[in-house]
């Protein structure tokens, strides 16, 4: 059983930054990728970013490019989230999801921290 616990969200205002962190425990951390999702009220969840687990190859969705940035530290199972250039349309519940190696697609999600960006 994989737990993530993420954190770093908060209040903003437009053009500001948040970092989200997410740490990875448990048994058999043995990740595919990790990554972020955002649900926004009323929609539903999307993929933002994510980076390969062996080989630290990035993803982004096209509406967070060139203002997000993702890295890991494989060494303490942590994922992040820079988060810049921020807009009112970012305003989501931001998951931390991992896939575990073997999986077909991300199979473990944290509970989630709230990112607000005002006008």
């Amino acid at each position: 059983q994989v737990q993530l616990v993420e954190s770093g969200g908060g209040s903003v205002q437009a053009g500001g930054s948040l970092r989200l962190s997410c740490a990875a425990s448990g048994r058999r951390l043995s990740f595919h990728a990790m990554g972020w999702f955002r649900q926004a009220p009323g929609k539903e969840r999307e993929f933002v970013a994510s980076v390969r687990w062996s080989v630290g190859t990035k993803y982004y969705s096209d509406s967070v490019k060139d203002r997000f940035s993702v890295s890991r530290n494989s060494a303490k199972n942590m994922v992040f989230l820079q988060m810049d250039s921020l807009k009112p349309d970012d305003t989501a519940v931001y998951y931390c999801a991992a896939q575990s190696v073997g999986a077909s697609d991300y199979n473990n999600f944290g509970q989630g921290t709230q990112v607000i960006v005002s006008s």
